[in-house]
């Protein structure tokens, strides 16, 4: 069982977090970020499985969500961006104030694998992984199913959140409840990260993710609606100064039938996926024998459909 704590924003703000401790001495260290609207006890299998490896490892809600929601979600004022800049950044300041020397490693899942690059603090995560890591913009969606997701992230979502000064995520059956600045920024944001924010906002953006130069590994899975290959380059392009390695795996690599954008986390794949990460992060070698690196200078990435090493 992880141990309960509460994680300190740099603006005062408290997160709800989870600190898994191995049974013997740390190997090093994990951060594993969630996906929009998820919980954080939603990744408590893997984090259980790093543990069980050695790994102490830290989950966290992002403010407004689960145990680090607020009394009131209606004007809140939480953004998608202060996850990254605000939470993210307490995790890898906490890990590393517990472990300066470490290996820590952060693992990030949907937009979990992109929010690091707004921390000031990413820059002392020795490596990412990140799994169908993306920022939602819709023109990157899977063809097939693009309008559909069109249509409910991007019109009816904005439109219900206007109503209710939230979005009320838990009532449909859909995402944990958002915050309305959330919200916002996922349903309108556009083709180039920095213009979504003001002009003046935009260089510092910029530079927060060029500051990066830890290695990255980006899994996606070829029936993942949202993390298709556009949707992994525009992310990945961001991290200008990272060598960055663009793995997209079929279903059938991982002798399933059917994984998409969630599944990967669920305990069904500890003696394959999970298996696979561990190469990743204690040793920095991709554990998929079949990809292409992407190069700091290149302008994208390039996916290939693997098999399992």
């Amino acid at each position: 069982m992880p141990k309960h704590i509460l994680l300190p924003c740099r603006d005062g703000y408290q997160l709800a977090a989870q600190l898994w401790l191995p049974p013997g001495e740390a190997c090093g260290s994990v951060i594993v970020s969630s996906a929009t609207g998820v919980l954080a006890r939603y990744y408590a299998r893997y984090a259980g499985f790093l543990r069980e490896q050695g790994y102490t490892v830290l989950t966290y809600d992002y403010r407004g969500i689960g145990g680090s929601r607020p009394a009131n979600l209606r004007g809140s004022g939480i953004r998608w961006r202060d996850w990254g800049d605000y939470d993210f950044d307490a995790a890898v300041r906490w890990m590393r104030q517990r472990d300066p020397d470490g290996l820590l490693v952060a693992v990030g899942h949907s937009i979990g694998g992109f929010m690091p690059g707004f921390a000031r603090a990413a820059t002392e995560v020795d490596r990412f992984l990140s799994v169908g890591a993306q920022y939602a913009y819709w023109r990157d969606y899977a063809p097939a199913q693009r309008w559909q997701m069109f249509a409910r992230w991007h019109l009816f979502m904005p439109a219900v959140t206007a109503l209710c000064a939230y979005f009320p995520g838990r009532r449909l059956g859909w995402l944990e409840d958002l915050p309305a600045g959330v919200v916002q920024e996922w349903a309108f944001r556009r083709a180039r990260l920095e213009a979504s924010y003001p002009p003046n906002e935009r260089a510092e953006v910029l530079q927060r993710f060029a500051a990066i130069r830890a290695p990255i590994l980006a899994v996606s899975m070829s029936d993942d609606e949202y993390g298709t290959p556009p949707a992994i380059r525009r992310g990945l392009d961001y991290y200008r100064n990272s060598h960055r390695q663009h793995v997209q795996l079929s279903p059938a690599a991982l002798g399933m039938l059917k994984v998409g954008h969630f599944d990967l986390f669920r305990e069904r794949h500890r003696d394959g996926f999970w298996q696979s990460t561990l190469e990743w992060i204690g040793t920095g070698h991709n554990p998929w024998p079949l990809y292409e690196a992407l190069a700091p200078e290149a302008p994208a990435a390039v996916e290939l459909a693997a098999d399992p090493g």
